[in-house]
């Protein structure tokens, strides 16, 4: 159960916490992140990390390591995992390409949807005054394996559109994409919302003047503590709560 005091929202176990309100009924447009936000990923990215550091000859690194490196897209990640070698052009490329074949054939080894994920889409989509609320996913993932993983995982039906990092010229935290699904659905920057674990995607929306959602449930809560999150949520039922649904 919920309680309302001043403008922060109590549960038994976590709270909702509200910088600035916004009205779930005006809201047309959720946008969310993929990894960290609807899906646990974590152990594929780390094993197709440290597989492609294996083919080019590199140590492993460990998995909270590889974790904290994920949110900005594959390049970014394995110029991350190189470190001081990031700067070796042609050590980035062989290991991207290795990474990006690895994880296309393992990007279901274990991931799955955060518990209660489902639910709490589903109950987001119908409280929008009794007409579906529009959804979609914009990730810095490659496009073909993020689409791929949304519908293999179910989460298909609840969304429009599925835009990756190479869906457009530049990735999150650069507006672009999220400007385009706002003109696609024909919903205004500020009747929409952009959900997401890290920095990243609460830069995202603020670029784009949309209101922002961080969770703390993902891979990179502590980038959210620098930023000017809107609401920020422990659990997906929060979530739904937030949008004016109950699970």
């Amino acid at each position: 159960m919920l309680t309302a005091v001043g403008c922060v929202l109590y549960s038994e176990e976590h709270m909702i916490r509200t910088r600035r309100a916004f009205d779930p009924h005006k809201i047309k447009l959720v946008i969310f992140d993929l990894d960290g936000t609807l899906i646990d990923s974590r152990l594929d990215l780390v094993h197709s990390v440290n597989a492609a550091l294996r083919h080019i000859g590199r140590p492993e690194l460990p998995d909270e390591v590889i974790a904290s490196y994920v949110g900005d897209g594959a390049p970014i990640l394995i110029q991350r995992a190189l470190a001081a070698e990031a700067h070796d052009e042609t050590l980035v490329r062989q290991g991207l390409e290795f990474f990006l074949s690895y994880y296309r054939a393992h990007k279901l080894d274990h991931t799955t949807v955060y518990p209660g994920v489902v639910e709490a889409l589903a109950s987001i989509q119908n409280s929008a005054n009794g007409l579906p609320r529009k959804m979609a996913v914009l990730t810095n993932k490659p496009v073909n394996p993020s689409r791929a993983i949304v519908q293999e995982l179910g989460l298909g039906k609840f969304f429009s559109q599925v835009y990756g990092g190479n869906s457009f010229a530049t990735k999150k935290p650069e507006p672009e994409g999220a400007r385009v699904l706002l003109e696609e659905n024909d919903v205004p920057p500020e009747q929409a919302v952009m959900v997401g674990d890290s920095h990243v995607d609460i830069r995202t929306g603020l670029n784009a003047g949309m209101y922002t959602v961080g969770v703390t449930y993902g891979f990179a809560p502590h980038t959210l503590a620098a930023e000017q999150v809107d609401v920020q949520v422990d659990t997906p039922a929060e979530l739904a709560a937030i949008f004016g649904g109950r699970q």
